[in-house]
């Protein structure tokens, strides 16, 4: 058996008059994410995990935001899409660990729905995918509330 690990990041900032996005599922909250598309960050860097893993690039280089077809796309088809992609060249996702780090909302609640999402999406048992919730005690871009950020680690194996 062959395993690749890949690791994502991404980072959008948050802006009024946009939903807000993430994990695939829409969050209540004054502001949203600012992006070519929903701007789910931790879709995108979920995208970008996986893509490495397999040596594909990135999600820019197969998404890229200067195309039509991609404004104000669901992030949950860039990553059906991404799912297709890894699975053409033979590997499977073995595991999923996500953080994603935000002053506001506070996510955990969402936690259990993001997860069931992102399963359902990517064909794989919730029990494959981890989900963390942070802030950055009130430092940097994150803590001044200006954007939201996240990072994500995958094991793919072949």
């Amino acid at each position: 058996m062959k395993i690749r690990v890949g690791l994502g990041f991404d980072v959008h900032r948050l802006v009024e008059g946009r939903e807000l996005w993430l994990g695939g599922i829409r969050i209540e909250h004054s502001l949203g994410l600012l992006g070519h598309s929903d701007a789910d960050v931790l879709i995108h860097a979920l995208c970008d995990a996986l893509l490495g893993a397999a040596n594909m690039r990135d999600i820019g280089y197969h998404f890229p935001d200067t195309a039509g077809e991609y404004k104000n796309i669901d992030s949950k088809i860039l990553l059906r899409e991404t799912m297709a992609l890894i699975r053409d060249k033979g590997f499977q996702v073995a595991n999923a660990d996500i953080t994603v780090c935000a002053e506001r909302p506070k996510l955990n609640p969402h936690v259990p729905a993001m997860k069931k999402c992102l399963a359902e999406v990517m064909g794989v048992d919730e029990e494959d995918i981890s989900i963390k919730a942070t802030t950055t005690e009130k430092l940097g871009f994150t803590g001044r509330e200006e954007g939201i950020s996240a990072y994500a680690v995958v094991l793919l194996q072949k």
